[in-house]
């Protein structure tokens, strides 16, 4: 006799696709994925808590990079605009340092979101109630689920 699922912390073999999904979608689908996932299989909790913590990772990721596109061209402005009725050939050299900085920032954080969407796809995929690291926590607060044990509060 097999246990049934949802009991002991089991999963189905659905809700590890759907949980995968979730997670490897975001790749492609950015937080159009995990939304979709997340309100057509809300009634199973694996699938659900994957799913939020994919979207709220992808909401972090678009305002980090909606903040630094913004700052970026609010300092080109500052650069710019005041000299604009300048007729000099002064290029300005902080922007040769700000914009491969924010390049390298925006480049590192599609990297981070990668790699994070692949290992836990990965963990989904065997069935583990994996958290990310910060937005775990608050996926299962949102979810009203109880904490991993082993890790605080």
């Amino acid at each position: 006799m097999t246990t049934p699922p949802q009991l002991n912390g089991w999963t189905t073999n659905d809700e590890r696709t759907m949980a995968t999904l979730a997670h490897a979608l975001q790749i492609v689908g950015s937080w159009i994925a995990p939304l979709i996932i997340f309100l057509i299989r809300r009634q199973s909790r694996f699938v659900a808590f994957h799913a939020l913590q994919a979207l709220l990772l992808q909401i972090v990721h678009v305002i980090v990079v909606v903040l630094f596109v913004f700052g970026f061209f609010i300092t080109m402005a500052f650069y710019i605009v005041p000299n604009a009725d300048k007729h000099t050939q002064n290029f300005p050299v902080g922007l040769l340092v700000l914009f491969p900085l924010v390049w390298i920032v925006l480049a590192g954080l599609g990297i981070a979101t990668l790699v994070i969407a692949i290992i836990y796809a990965i963990k989904a995929g065997q069935g583990e109630w994996a958290d990310y690291p910060v937005l775990g926590r608050l996926a299962r607060k949102m979810l009203k689920m109880a904490p991993t044990p082993g890790q605080p509060g």
